[in-house]
């Protein structure tokens, strides 16, 4: 008789954990408070305009192994457009583009980086020397500026304001929803050592060319096709405790037994449904209060006609950070994603607010949107769309699985945590997300299910000391 996972949350990462365990021969129950998949990483139905609308846009990197290996075993990779530039709006209706070129890795984006017109000569001097310096840090220096900032390391490493604005903001900002002054530097250096200097293909960008909900729609085909299956509107209130051990969850419903429970929440919602002296038996459970909260901003935009020809399009110096391009819709109206990230000062705004600041950024990068007609805006703020990675946050993060040994005993037992809070090696991304209900899963069946990591290339290792 096969084993039975009782997983609390339908997000990324009680996803990857469901299916990782499914290929294992275990048998699972899924809970999921809403009537969706994706948690935080969704799609929902837009009655002002009738499309299908994903709550923010999601973009992947080359080296984002599990995440693509997640998609491959929910058969929707061939649903993910991949590009090997990135196009920055200049402000006058041109654009500059980063891509590979012949040299090998790092060097690979130095020749497009030297002729980026939109930034002057010293700040892609300035870039280039960080970036290798970046490089031959390595993992140790991850480890020495674990308690510093992102803007601390940029400093350190010469970059100036401009340099800050106009470079540092676009990348790392978007890729860690965290202003520079706050994130952890350890996070900068993983971005850059991981995403845009280990390989070619790490930098590669993937984006989803459907609806994030598509990406999981044969989701419940592999699990309704176990023995168990996904149970929607059904909310995890509490968990089953005995002898020290999680023995199933409590919910609006009723309780679910099983041999193991898997906690992929939101840290919030995790931290909402543990009792004090679950906490005092967890010390997993102890810190997740100081985790916070990181808001992004997506504002779908309809115009009346074409403007931006580009796939995308970095807004560097604006606070709109990029704009995607999602096709022609059947009206013949054009369908962009603008991405506000780190959007704390955003959240308050109304509507017309978002509005009149997003159209400026939108006619500075693609000047021919003044002449165009604005069918329709939608914002749509996720509040708390990333824990905040600062410093503090990394000394706090938990592990998926339990710890054995403690002064007042070991860990809960059979209980697993999963979330891109959780302490994987990796910031705030939908990776981190996937990579912790690998772990989880992993523990679980004592097999391996994380996917290996890109090879790095051999300048880079002799570079950064590996060989």
């Amino acid at each position: 008789m096969s084993q039975h996972a009782v997983i609390a949350g339908g997000g990324l990462a009680g996803m990857a954990a469901t299916i990782a365990l499914l290929d294992s021969g275990w048998t699972v129950t899924m809970c999921e408070s809403r009537r969706r998949l994706g948690g935080r990483a969704s799609s929902f139905h837009d009655q002002q305009t009738g499309e299908t609308l994903d709550n923010c846009q999601h973009v992947l990197l080359g080296c984002c192994t599990n995440l693509m290996d997640l998609y491959t075993r929910l058969d929707t990779a061939d649903d993910i457009n991949w590009y090997d530039s990135t196009w920055w709006a200049r402000g006058d209706g041109r654009d500059d583009q980063m891509q590979s070129g012949l040299l090998p890795a790092p060097l690979h984006q130095a020749w497009s980086l030297l002729r980026m017109k939109g930034l002057p000569w010293r700040i892609r001097l300035q870039v280039g020397q960080a970036g290798l310096r970046m490089l031959r840090m390595g993992l140790k220096g991850r480890r020495v500026w674990q308690d510093r900032t992102g803007i601390q390391l940029l400093e350190h490493l010469g970059q100036d304001e401009t340099a800050q604005r106009l470079f540092w903001d676009p990348i790392i900002v978007s890729a860690l929803n965290m202003p520079l002054a706050e994130v952890a530097a350890s996070h900068v250096l993983h971005v850059m050592q991981e995403g845009f200097l280990a390989g070619k293909s790490h930098a590669r960008m993937g984006v989803p060319m459907v609806p994030l909900d598509t990406l999981y729609s044969h989701f419940i085909d592999r699990i309704d096709n176990a023995t168990e299956s996904v149970r929607f509107g059904t909310k995890v209130t509490g968990i089953g405790i005995e002898n020290g051990r999680a023995i199933g969850l409590e919910t609006n419903q009723d309780f679910i037994r099983g041999d193991v429970v898997v906690l992929a929440l939101p840290w919030e919602k995790l931290d909402a449904i543990t009792t004090p002296a679950q906490k005092e038996m967890d010390r997993r459970l102890q810190g997740l209060h100081a985790l916070g909260h990181s808001p992004i901003l997506g504002v779908h935009i309809f115009l009346d006609r074409q403007v931006l020809q580009r796939p995308h399009l970095v807004l560097p110096g604006r606070s709109t950070q990029w704009l995607f391009n999602k096709g022609v819709n059947q009206q013949g109206h054009q369908h962009l994603h603008a991405v506000i990230s780190a959007a704390d000062e955003w959240m308050d705004l109304d509507e017309a607010a978002i509005t009149k600041r997003v159209t400026e950024d939108l006619i500075w990068a693609c000047p021919n949107a003044h002449a165009a007609e604005l069918i329709s805006m939608r914002p749509v703020k996720e509040r708390r769309a990333t824990f905040r990675a600062t410093p503090e946050a990394e000394r706090v993060r938990p592990y998926a699985t339990p710890n054995r040994v403690g002064n007042n005993g070991g860990d809960i037992e059979s209980l697993f945590l999963a979330g891109d809070y959780c302490r994987t090696g990796w910031p705030a991304t939908m990776e981190g997300a996937v990579r912790s209900g690998y772990l989880a899963a992993e523990a679980i069946t004592n097999t391996t299910v994380l996917v290996d990591d890109c090879p790095t290339g051999w300048l880079v290792n002799l570079l950064s000391g590996s060989q």
